[in-house]
């Protein structure tokens, strides 16, 4: 089966179950090429899993799920590597590494390629642009959570791939730095690079990415710009809380904040 034209992921009615428990009903997505997705949702809502999917590292029990056209099932290990990177939530490194061994650890898919040529310079650039360059000499498990964070981000980065997937990337960081990853994951995209993030800071979300996918109890709820899914009634709905969408009066951006009572029909921008 060819892509459609500039679709990098074409998943349908995708059902994911683990043991007993269901984890995707029906979810469906289509990432075009050079977008910023955002994944959110409340917990448990199968954000993480929908993402693992696209990653092609959990098997649908049913439904579709396409890579640049082809069954994800269908693509080898080594050639999923040099496509897309993927930043988990967890963060494990078994032995004390270096903060340069593990952003190099990145560049393995390319071992015994032309690309490998490029490895030193595009671990240095990777070090830079996740602004890491100072702790390189460190070892890996004496950093923070919030360190360990930007150097696994620096290892995606390094991998450079034209897809990027990240499961809440700004989980351990502070309000700058996920400003920055945001910006730097931004880059990328306007640059032709393609990301999917899933992500609980409906803001950054608002602010940062072209399509918003809203998922509930493992079903995809609603798809659409920022200004399409941010709407109070629907994320009240969904995250079972009162929650208000107003725009920020200096720079017209979205801004989601809880509220005291279930918002109106009026009050949705």
């Amino acid at each position: 089966m060819r892509a459609s034209a500039g679709v990098v992921f074409d998943v349908g009615d995708a059902w994911v179950r683990r043991s007993r428990a269901v984890l995707l009903r029906g979810a469906q997505i289509e990432v075009r090429r050079a977008t910023l997705v955002a994944l959110v949702g409340p917990n448990g809502a199968g954000k993480s899993t929908l993402l693992s999917v696209l990653a092609g590292d959990l098997p649908l029990a049913s439904g579709r799920a396409l890579f640049e056209g082809r069954d994800l099932a269908s693509w080898k290990p080594a050639e999923l590597a040099r496509r897309r990177a993927v930043l988990t939530q967890s963060i494990k490194v078994g032995f004390p590494f270096t903060v340069s061994e593990v952003v190099s650890m990145g560049r393995a898919p390319w071992a015994r390629t032309p690309e490998s040529e490029r490895d030193e310079h595009l671990v240095a650039a990777a070090l830079a642009e996740a602004e890491v360059s100072h702790l390189l000499g460190r070892s890996f498990p004496s950093l923070s959570g919030g360190e360990q964070a930007r150097v696994a981000f620096a290892r995606l980065l390094a991998q450079d791939t034209p897809v990027l997937l990240l499961d809440e990337p700004t989980a351990a960081l502070d309000i700058g730095h996920q400003e920055d990853l945001f910006r730097t994951v931004r880059r990328r995209v306007d640059r032709g690079a393609t990301a999917v993030v899933v992500v609980h800071d409906l803001a950054l979300a608002s602010r940062f990415a072209d399509e918003v996918v809203l998922l509930d109890g493992g079903r995809t709820v609603a798809r659409g710009t920022p200004a399409e899914v941010m709407r109070s009634q629907l994320l009240s709905a969904v995250y079972r809380h009162p929650l208000r969408v107003t725009e920020h009066p200096v720079d017209g951006s979205i801004l989601v904040a809880p509220c005291t009572k279930n918002p109106t029909e009026e009050s949705i921008p």
